[in-house]
């Protein structure tokens, strides 16, 4: 009888360990102080030092990248999908004030190819170092029969940690306060059914194809990862008191800022204080998307907001700025009448 009927089947377990040995260096450029352990073991651990606060919370956060990798996976490009999937879960847990300590990572596809989840997991690695958290962890599912060939499915998990003193729920927001955006890099990782539609559906083009609007190609666009705000955030909480962040997702700004809002706030956006990227106003004009729909949809231009008491505005913006962040006070918060929605967005 035959000694591989697994690897027959569709499941190469000698691949599966040559990646092990492969991606070890790339895992432990991600270690910080904390990792107490190595790639390849049953399960990650990582030392917690919280003798800088009283009361240490951990904050998790898990998300994947969506259809975007539809995208990778048109354009044979894997090597920046793995920062989106750091980006989306890291910055939902900066949100609440805390700071990313470890991320694990789940990898399923039809078949190992060494060169694609390389490049995938350097992704990652990269996202990790950008957040400042250590990669210790993760799984690599070979499942034949269950994916097409040349695609996967990512999904990511992130803990990071808050004194509870520290922790920013948007609860001390008050009328008054002022609403800062930080640029995105491009659409992120949202909307993307519709982005795709729009580009290849609707107007016939192909992942290479040359965007002068864009001024560079689809693929280009589609997959600039999402921007990592974890570093500049953090550094402004030892600055600046922040009463209240939101990472815009999907939902856009209508859904994202009222999770964050108290029932007596309503925050009220100008469209016109930040300069929209190019790509918002393709999709809004070839896609015959309508302006509410857009700030339903995609981020249009601001990836990340926070919220300050007035006297601080000028000087977080000023702040940022010196970060390399595009970064507008883009709106108020006001008082919420009985039946008015939560955000107002004045449109262009």
């Amino acid at each position: 009888m035959s000694g591989n009927l697994y690897k027959e089947a569709g499941v190469d377990l000698d691949s599966a360990n040559a990646l092990v040995h492969r991606l070890k260096p790339i895992v432990r450029s991600t270690f910080r102080s904390g990792v107490i352990t190595d790639i390849g073991g049953f399960g990650g651990l990582f030392s917690l030092n919280c003798r800088d606060m009283k009361q240490p919370v951990l904050v998790s956060s898990t998300d994947g990248v969506g259809t975007k990798l539809k995208v990778a996976f048109m354009a044979d490009r894997h090597d920046t999908v793995g920062i989106d999937l750091v980006a989306m879960c890291v910055n939902d847990i900066v949100v609440q004030g805390a700071r990313p300590l470890f991320f694990l990572d789940y990898l399923a596809l039809g078949r190992i190819d060494l060169e694609v989840v390389e490049k995938l997991v350097s992704g990652i690695a990269a996202g990790c170092r950008q957040a400042g958290c250590a990669l210790i962890g993760g799984e690599t599912a070979e499942m034949p029969g269950f994916y097409q060939a040349g695609e996967y499915d990512m999904a990511g998990f992130a803990v990071g940690i808050v004194d509870n003193s520290q922790i920013i729920d948007g609860s001390t927001v008050r009328v008054g306060h002022r609403i800062i955006g930080l640029a995105s890099s491009g659409l992120h990782s949202n909307g993307y059914s519709l982005a795709r539609r729009i580009f290849f559906d609707n107007l016939g083009l192909r992942p290479d194809s040359f965007v002068e609007e864009l001024g560079r190609t689809v693929a280009e666009e589609l997959l600039e990862p999402t921007r990592i705000y974890v570093e500049p955030i953090l550094n402004l909480m030892r600055k600046h008191r922040i009463h209240g962040m939101a990472h815009i997702t999907g939902g856009g700004l209508y859904d994202n800022i009222e999770r964050i809002l108290p029932k007596a706030c309503r925050a009220v956006i100008r469209e016109a204080s930040w300069k929209e990227a190019p790509v918002f106003g393709f999709l809004r004009e070839k896609g015959e998307v309508s302006s509410e729909e857009m700030n339903h949809v995609f981020n249009n231009g601001i990836g990340f907001v926070i919220m300050v008491e007035p006297e601080e505005a000028e000087d977080v913006v000023s702040f940022l700025d010196g970060m390399q962040l595009g970064v507008h006070v883009i709106g108020d918060i006001v008082p919420r009448e009985q039946g008015a929605e939560a955000v107002h967005i004045i449109m262009r």
